[in-house]
């Protein structure tokens, strides 16, 4: 396996991690609790972009399936994907390969990192509102109410440290393959002279 593909991997499954962190740090105010799972959804499309921040946030997802406890309280498993929050869950999915697509595009500019973060976090209630209402049967209000209004001032500070911490953290992710990029050929080369021996 090329070294480049390991470390991409290696970073996923990192940024997965830190979602189900997350989900720990938690916050119960109703059906729908106060997580950073989110933040990690969104560093990981800044920082991975959408291939790979869609990776990892789908690595998040699966390991909850099949009943690892990573969701928020400790939760994991089809049941809790299935019930009040699972909208949100398969938001993060889709807010990190958006937020990654929309830097990539523009980028990495501040404002389009803040357009990037913007409607990443809109897609998460996108998804999570509408199955907050269909699953719990409440009306568009109660389910605006329960699911999106208490979140907004917390989701645009969490958006912030998201790129703050990306705009951090990328000089050093863009060094490190730098360097890989340098070592690949001479590994490859010392390859070939062991071959020949």
């Amino acid at each position: 396996m090329p070294i480049e593909k390991l470390r991409w991997i290696v970073l996923s499954s990192l940024m997965a991690a830190l979602m189900a962190v997350g989900a720990y740090i938690h916050v119960p105010i109703g059906p729908v609790p106060i997580v950073l799972t989110n933040l990690f959804a969104l560093l990981s499309g800044l920082l991975l972009g959408s291939r790979w921040g869609l990776i990892s946030a789908a690595i998040y997802l699966l390991v909850g399936a099949i009943g690892m406890p990573v969701f928020y309280g400790g939760k994991g498993g089809l049941a809790h994907i299935l019930g009040p929050t699972g909208g949100y869950l398969f938001g993060y999915t889709l807010c990190a390969w958006l937020t990654g697509f929309i830097s990539e595009r523009l980028r990495h500019r501040l404002g389009g990192e803040i357009l990037a973060v913007m409607i990443g976090s809109l897609m998460i209630y996108g998804l999570g509102i509408p199955w907050l209402k269909m699953v719990t049967k409440m009306s568009w209000s109660k389910a605006l109410m329960a699911g999106m209004i208490p979140f907004l001032i917390g989701d645009a500070l969490k958006a912030a440290v998201a790129i703050f911490l990306a705009r951090t953290v990328r000089p050093m992710l863009n060094r490190q393959i730098q360097t890989v990029s340098t070592l690949t050929p001479t590994l490859s080369h010392q390859r070939e002279r062991e071959k020949k021996q």
